[in-house]
């Protein structure tokens, strides 16, 4: 599914000294799956997920999805891939704050399934909400379920590839642990990728892809 060539993200390119993000990074990954890609602060795992996801364009290098190259397209054309194909989970929830739990799932929906809402709630229950909680504002929410809102919104159009940037972070262990098994089951027939600090939580992962200073370190598959 995913094919990267020789990628790099370079900073502070008017400088002589460049700082590389990534640094002629190479990795193919398949259909289906749960990766974990770990590393600490600045290593370039953030900025691997969001050249992917195409929210950022790499400078150099290629990335190929489903064999179409992604790093050439147009703005638009980025934007309806990630509409149609992504879902984001980002260390930050970004719920819309006058929406309830529940509405924040289903606005996210693309196709108007009138049954979207037995969905969505199928989700929020699986990820530790209670019925009671969906019609509460994200203010009314603690932080952990709001990012459990966040990714519920995230699987609610069946995407092919979720994009997980720390989900864990504002969750404890138990919580942490049930997302992670829920991602899991998620990633039997589409691609899910965990950008993390935690190696505890990526004990069942496919593959592991572990990176230092913009550079792949080590992999399992």
């Amino acid at each position: 599914m995913f094919e990267i060539k020789n990628v790099s993200m370079i900073y502070d390119m008017n400088f002589e000294e460049k700082m590389y993000a990534l640094n002629g990074f190479s990795l193919t990954l398949p259909d289906t799956g749960l990766v974990g890609i770990i590393g600490p602060s600045g290593s370039g795992k953030s900025t691997l997920m969001y050249c992917m996801s195409t929210l950022k364009k790499p400078t150099e290098g290629n990335i190929t999805y489903n064999g179409q190259d992604i790093t050439s397209l147009s703005n638009k054309q980025r934007e309806t891939i990630r509409r149609n194909e992504f879902g984001f989970v980002f260390q930050k929830h970004y719920l819309v704050p006058y929406m309830t739990a529940m509405d924040n799932v289903v606005v996210a929906g693309i196709n108007g399934d009138k049954e979207l809402k037995d969905k969505a709630a199928e989700y929020l229950l699986a990820l530790g909400l209670k019925e009671r909680e969906f019609n509460k504002r994200p203010s009314k929410l603690s932080g952990g379920q709001c990012q459990r809102v966040a990714i519920a919104r995230a699987m609610i159009n069946n995407p092919n590839v979720i994009f997980a940037d720390e989900p864990t972070a504002s969750l404890d262990h138990e919580n942490a642990f049930n997302v992670m098994k829920i991602l899991k089951k998620y990633s039997e027939d589409r691609l899910v990728i965990v950008v993390t600090h935690d190696r505890s939580i990526l004990k069942d992962v496919d593959i592991t892809v572990e990176m230092w200073d913009g550079k792949l370190s080590n992999s399992s598959l």
